[in-house]
């Protein structure tokens, strides 16, 4: 019971009484304060164009990504999948699927080139985006630069299809109220799936 209750005063209590941490500085937070949010907030200053960041995927992005973002066996597929949401294998690409361009902008910044993350400068993240832009045909020019001032003229196609998680008013009254009518008389299992190839290719 000690420890529980040591561990509940631990938690009730802020940890410059118990002598515990220090306050982060401003560095240490802006350090990690790096994300973007789809309106642009968190966008540093930079700008680069389509051509500059493919120069920068060939180096960096297309031994995982394919020269074109076709993906490189089981790496991430960047380009296509337009219309195949709907299929039985959808494509989810950036094209097709992504709703926001601060979401590539942002993975791009703290998660890439795989093994390296944080190593690009937000120049060479602007070129990179710039470049998936193009190879989603999201834009035509090779010369087209993309930066913080013109970050939101060109929407995601998919988009309009995301919407905020609304469970706790459509499904949860649906869970929630038991049927007690028409019940079985006895829950049996019927059926399992050992022995069936259920895993997907």
């Amino acid at each position: 019971m000690w420890k529980y209750l040591s561990v509940f005063i631990m938690l009730s209590t802020p940890l410059a009484a118990l002598n515990v941490g220090r306050i982060a500085s401003p560095l240490e937070v802006a350090a990690w304060d790096i994300d973007v949010r789809p309106d642009g907030l968190g966008l540093p200053e930079g700008a680069g164009t389509v051509a500059e960041g493919e120069v920068i995927f060939e180096e960096q992005c297309a031994a995982c990504h394919g020269d074109f973002g076709e993906g490189v066996g089981r790496w991430p597929i960047l380009s296509g999948g337009f219309d195949t949401l709907t299929s039985e294998r959808p494509i989810k690409t950036v094209g097709s699927f992504w709703p926001y361009l601060s979401t590539v902008w942002d993975y791009i910044s703290r998660a890439m080139p795989f093994g390296y993350a944080q190593s690009l400068s937000p120049d060479e993240v602007y070129a990179l985006t710039a470049y998936i832009m193009f190879l989603n045909d999201l834009v035509d020019d090779e010369g087209f630069e993309l930066s913080r001032d013109n970050f939101l003229e060109i929407p995601l196609g998919n988009e309009a299809n995301f919407y905020d998680d609304d469970r706790e008013t459509t499904e949860y009254p649906f869970f929630t109220d038991a049927c007690m009518s028409k019940c079985k008389p006895s829950v049996e299992i019927t059926k399992n799936a050992s022995g069936k190839d259920v895993t997907p290719e």
